[in-house]
């Protein structure tokens, strides 16, 4: 039985002030960690007072890091800086990232390989445009996008991967891929992990679906027999909508 994780993706979103009233009225709200693993990921310059009260169940991560230990990359933030804040998962290769950054399918896997190396919980996003789903070449996408961000990896390090998948056509925009749709993608993503690592391990990888994602279409998404969980935007910058959110199951 996979664990269900809820993330929330604060984007650049938040002051200070924001951010610390939004951890007090959750922290000690949400379901246990043993039911639900529940996440925020916040902009860096909140990221360690966050930690610092994150509670016993409510987990930080980052939205982004450098592959690099360490080096001439202003602006950028090395894996070990995240990890030596307690950090502990980071979202890598969204599509805003892969758009707006030039981010690529080896510098996804670069990164992934090192979250890895640094005890960081990688949460890999996949996704098609809309003229991709409109052009039925959602499954090639995914396909090499899933595949490139796991290649090296031990079948161990696979099992622990959170994938995330997030049609770019829903990302914000109020459309959402129906429940059906987005567990025949994600049960198809399940299968390119078989493919390449056998049952055990597609079976015990854990796939969250990301794409206006609230409160009112939470329940029927986590009813898919292939959704292991949710990667939210918008839904988690409020406290009683994430808590909606990671407190599904009533």
């Amino acid at each position: 039985m996979r664990k269900p994780i809820i993330a929330g993706n604060w984007k650049m979103n938040k002051t200070r002030d924001e951010a610390l009233q939004f951890i007090y009225a959750v922290k000690d709200n949400v379901v246990s960690s043993e039911t639900v693993e529940s996440v925020i990921c916040a902009p860096f310059p909140y990221l360690r007072c966050l930690v610092k009260r994150q509670g016993n169940a409510l987990r930080i991560g980052a939205q982004n890091m450098h592959f690099e230990e360490n080096g001439a990359y202003t602006g950028e933030v090395a894996p070990d800086m995240l990890k030596g804040i307690g950090v502990s998962y980071v979202v890598l290769g969204h599509s805003e990232r892969r758009e707006m950054f030039n981010e690529t399918d080896e510098t996804v896997n670069k990164k992934v390989h090192a979250a890895f190396a640094n005890h960081l919980i990688p949460i890999v996003c996949v996704g098609e445009s809309l003229a991709d789903r409109e052009g039925g070449t959602t499954n090639e996408v995914v396909d090499t996008q899933t595949v490139k961000a796991l290649e090296g990896l031990t079948p161990e390090q696979v099992k622990n991967v959170i994938i995330a998948y997030e049609p770019i056509w829903a990302i914000g925009t109020g459309r959402t891929a129906t429940a059906a749709q987005a567990n025949e993608t994600i049960g198809y993503i399940r299968s390119v992990v078989e493919r390449v690592y056998g049952t055990e391990v597609s079976e015990a990888v854990r796939i969250q679906y990301g794409g206006s994602v609230n409160p009112s279409n939470i329940k029927e998404l986590m009813a898919q027999e292939h959704i292991d969980g949710a990667l939210v935007g918008g839904a988690s910058l409020d406290p009683q909508s994430f808590l909606a959110l990671v407190n599904y199951q009533g």
